[in-house]
């Protein structure tokens, strides 16, 4: 898995900046905009998954993207339900500490303990979310239906089978966002416009490439 074209893809395009630019001018729009960056980075997922060559930065697509987008933010949501369920707890066990007139360090210690359980969990949970969650979404446009990404078993056999690409895309993602931000602020802010929109080309050839070797590593059931 190649770490570096991620980064440079983009500029291979002899239209970067004008789609770079229409794609952030976009990406502003509240709430559609995002599911529409989801998109595009999804769609580049696509095209490197495939082997695409050349490799372009995506035309704009209205539709496509905010379709792809917006089934992205369902898989989101399924897959970070247990993180609400085990957030309840900490929530939980005070009120409920009031309700019965616990003692005030029974309660502290309780409230205590139950944070840092769970918070534990969450944190094992959310690496793992971390890896499995490109698997689900390139899953889901490269069989173009969202319950292809929500089939557990498929979308962790993936990750099983390229566990090293999946952690590399999971790095990735830290180091283009970090670079975003950075960036993006010492442009007086105004940078990170553009900046996230290269962070999302970062994350979809990323997530193809993690796809693309799974594939290959296993003979697939589906």
């Amino acid at each position: 898995m190649d770490f570096t074209k991620p980064f440079t893809f983009a500029f291979d395009d002899p239209e970067w900046i004008t789609k770079i630019l229409i794609t952030s001018l976009i990406g502003l729009i509240p709430i559609v905009g995002q599911f529409y960056l989801v998109g595009w980075m999804l769609e580049i997922a696509r095209q490197v998954a495939n082997g695409t060559e050349p490799l372009r930065l995506p035309e704009i697509d209205f539709g496509l993207y905010l379709g792809d987008g917006f089934k992205a933010a369902v898989l989101g949501l399924v897959y970070g339900l247990p993180i609400f369920i085990l957030i309840a707890p900490v929530v939980i066990v005070p009120i409920l500490g009031e309700a019965i007139n616990m003692g005030e360090d029974v309660m502290v210690t309780l409230s205590m303990i139950t944070s840092v359980c769970c918070s534990g969990v969450i944190l094992i949970y959310s690496i793992f979310l971390g890896l499995a969650m490109p698997a689900a979404q390139v899953h889901m446009v490269m069989k173009n239906s969202l319950g292809a990404g929500l089939r557990f078993k498929e979308v962790f056999s993936l990750v099983r089978a390229a566990p090293t690409a999946y952690l590399m895309v999971l790095v990735g993602n830290i180091v283009a966002g970090l670079l975003a931000g950075i960036v993006g602020g010492i442009a007086c802010g105004i940078g990170i416009i553009v900046t996230m929109t290269y962070y999302q080309a970062v994350i979809g050839h990323l997530s193809g490439q993690a796809y693309r070797q799974a594939q290959h590593a296993v003979t697939p059931t589906y």
